[in-house]
């Protein structure tokens, strides 16, 4: 039964092997983010409800943890900003009773100036929140976000949320060239993150194809001065690079098709994902193509895979 909530386990830069649980629809966000790998965001919303049911998320939870498979982390995240869900907190102690495997929140920290979503994350294992800006000017230009809120709130929020929250927090920082990498933007930004008190400090840049062509990379020589900046707890994000875990079946051409609509996928992504061996995933892609189910992006040098 192809599953509609959960996806996986796909190798993560940051989780190892991690069983995605996608609890907001595309594209609902508080953000609409230059780099987002995901597109454009269609409904730019702080309202939290319960936008995919509970039940359902469970129950495929269930069926899928106790096959034979790697999972290093089970992560809510996603097509969309998995707080704005207002029975997270349900979901990760339902999560939680099923398994002894960890629980990771992926966040773009935008609604942790309510108490009530600093209780939902709780109970998870670690939290990687993202934090991309300190001044309101450059989170404008960045993250593009709702409206009611500001850099000030998430800043806030954050560091209430350390003050209470026992697990790990792994807080990302994303940097654009030409956007968020000065000097006095760089600095700035290292005073708000001591004041958050992060376990460790993720210096990230744009990755995948972003939503604009305008957000471009740092290279690797640009990072590891800022990464100093940072401190001994700053790590740059590598590329994935453990070996693929063994899988008991093959993944379907839909399966790989579901895999694709999530994000934009390499060769190696699905390699890794799937089992397949690259002959059997070229034959694959050839096909797609043909079909016009898929189209080849160039970024950065490397072919990526996306739904046209």
């Amino acid at each position: 039964m192809k599953n509609k909530y959960i996806y996986g386990p796909v190798p993560s830069r940051r989780l190892g092997y991690s069983l995605g649980v996608d609890i907001i629809p595309f594209k609902n966000c508080s953000f609409n983010c230059i780099y987002c790998q995901l597109g454009q965001t269609t409904n730019i919303t702080i309202e939290r409800k319960e936008y995919t049911p509970i039940s359902g998320i469970i129950e495929e939870l269930r069926n899928i943890i106790g096959r034979e498979q790697q999972i290093d982390y089970i992560t809510f995240s996603g097509s969309g900003e998995p707080t704005l869900h207002s029975s997270l907190g349900v979901l990760i102690s339902e999560t939680k009773n099923l398994t002894d495997i960890p629980v990771a929140v992926l966040t773009n920290s935008s609604l942790l100036y309510l108490p009530e979503v600093r209780d939902d994350l709780m109970l998870a294992d670690v939290v990687l929140p993202t934090l991309c800006a300190s001044s309101q000017t450059i989170f404008k230009n960045i993250n593009r976000g709702h409206p009611d809120i500001s850099i000030e709130l998430i800043i806030q929020g954050l560091i209430d949320f350390r003050k209470k929250y026992a697990g790990n927090i792994w807080l990302e920082i994303m940097l654009v060239k030409g956007i968020n990498d000065q000097a006095q933007a760089i600095e700035e930004l290292r005073r708000v993150v001591d004041r958050i008190r992060p376990d460790k400090i993720h210096l990230n840049t744009v990755v995948r194809p972003p939503s604009e062509k305008t957000a471009l990379p740092l290279s690797i020589e640009e990072l590891k001065p800022i990464q100093i900046i940072f401190g001994r707890k700053c790590e740059i994000i590598a590329d994935f690079n453990k070996e693929s875990a063994p899988v008991s079946f093959r993944e379907t051409q839909s399966q790989i098709i579901n895999l694709i609509k999530r994000r934009p996928v390499t060769m190696q992504d699905i390699k890794s994902i799937t089992g397949l061996s690259r002959h059997e995933i070229i034959k694959h892609i050839a096909s797609l193509m043909k079909n016009k189910r898929i189209k080849i992006t160039r970024h950065n040098n490397c072919d990526y895979y996306e739904i046209p």
